[in-house]
């Protein structure tokens, strides 16, 4: 996936390994030019006017279903060499990292990316997949007209997409790096909104072998927006024993989470093992940037139980339990052996008694 900058930034192709697609190389595309982009480029994409860049951080609509509006962006080549960049649009998503992005380049946008048509320039050619494919000379702006068409029936709320100059970068082989900075589109369709989350829960508990120390309650948790409009999140967890007692609180924040899109966090706390723990995930909706949300983002909230058997605490009570019954019985069983050992040696000596009486006795009754 590709990571889109501030519409400002500027992006070397020596950092093209950093935002590599995916594992870092796509399929090569077919029809693009063959001859590969000379070393050192660097570009930049950002929101204009008719003529040049006009300072907005992103793009930035409010659309009836069925509506259009026209917008530009300005691609600037700032390289001492020409170099050709495919312009297109596509549907945003936020990645695993929690940041703004698009949808690969072999992917077709099926959102708000496939609302927007990237504009004639002259000299250019079109793109397999839409957009354009621009050859820009060194040192040299060129302002791409945009139109942003609102399907009819289109359901309100936002609609997350973006533009990007992705450098063209040719060659024989079969894999190749990709490498592109972008604008953000923040498409919306009038009508109500929505800020909603639907939070899941699945806890577990690790004991600790000491038992004199609390063991850990993983807390993993999968957070979908169930509203039209994108909004931030924060998680609030809350844990506690029978009766209250025994209890631990983490809390974690999101910046955003896209309509019908979900994101997944762990949180972890300190937890003794009191045999069953009674827990509560509270997520709420926040609003994000410059957006416009309803007047009350209501929380939601999720209860879980979680079992923290005590063993280790366990085997030091019965460990205690067993150890006076331990000592009776090796006490009685060392009795056992010395009582052994005594009527042993008793009938040993009584055995030799008995045998030099006999012949003493005979002597005697001969003498008389």
């Amino acid at each position: 996936m590709h990571r889109l900058p501030r519409p400002v930034a500027v992006l070397r192709a020596l950092a093209v390994a950093a935002l590599a697609v995916a594992a870092g190389a796509v399929p090569a595309t077919a029809g693009l030019p063959s001859t590969p982009a000379p070393p050192g480029t660097t570009w930049a994409l950002e929101p204009a006017d008719g003529s040049e860049a006009d300072g907005r951080v992103s793009l930035r609509h409010v659309l009836e279903d069925g509506a259009s509006v026209a917008d530009h962006v300005v691609l600037t080549n700032f390289s001492d060499h020409e170099a050709t960049f495919a312009v297109y649009a596509s549907d945003g998503i936020v990645d695993e990292a929690g940041s703004f992005d698009l949808l690969p380049p072999d992917t077709e946008p099926t959102g708000g990316g496939s609302w927007v048509e990237v504009g004639t320039v002259t000299g250019a050619e079109p793109r397999p997949g839409g957009g354009i494919l621009l050859t820009t000379p060194a040192g040299s702006s060129t302002v791409v007209p945009l139109e942003v068409t609102v399907p009819a029936g289109a359901t309100p709320g936002d609609h997350p997409a973006g533009v990007v100059a992705e450098l063209v970068q040719g060659g024989d082989a079969t894999l190749r790096m990709s490498s592109r900075v972008g604008v953000r589109l923040h498409l919306r369709v009038a009508g109500e909104v929505r800020g909603e989350l639907g939070p899941d829960v699945v806890a577990t508990y690790s004991p600790s072998w000491n038992p004199f120390a609390p063991g850990t309650v993983t807390v993993d948790y999968t957070l979908e927006n169930t509203g039209n409009v994108r909004v931030g999140a924060d998680v609030d967890v809350s844990l506690a024993g029978p009766f209250g007692v025994g209890g631990g609180a983490a809390s974690a924040e999101h910046r955003e989470v896209l309509p019908g899109q979900e994101l997944t966090g762990t949180v972890r706390l300190e937890a003794w093992p009191l045999v069953v723990g009674s827990g509560q995930l509270v997520a709420t909706p926040l609003g994000v940037g410059e957006d416009e949300l309803p007047a009350q983002l209501l929380p939601a909230t999720v209860d879980f139980r979680v079992w923290a058997v005590p063993w280790s605490q366990l085997l030091v009570l019965a460990l205690l339990a067993a150890a006076p019954l331990l000592a009776v019985r090796l006490r009685r069983r060392s009795a056992a052996r010395v009582q052994a050992r005594i009527d042993a040696a008793v009938a040993a000596a009584t055995a030799e008694a008995a045998a030099g009486a006999g012949p003493v006795a005979a002597e005697s009754a001969d003498v008389r």
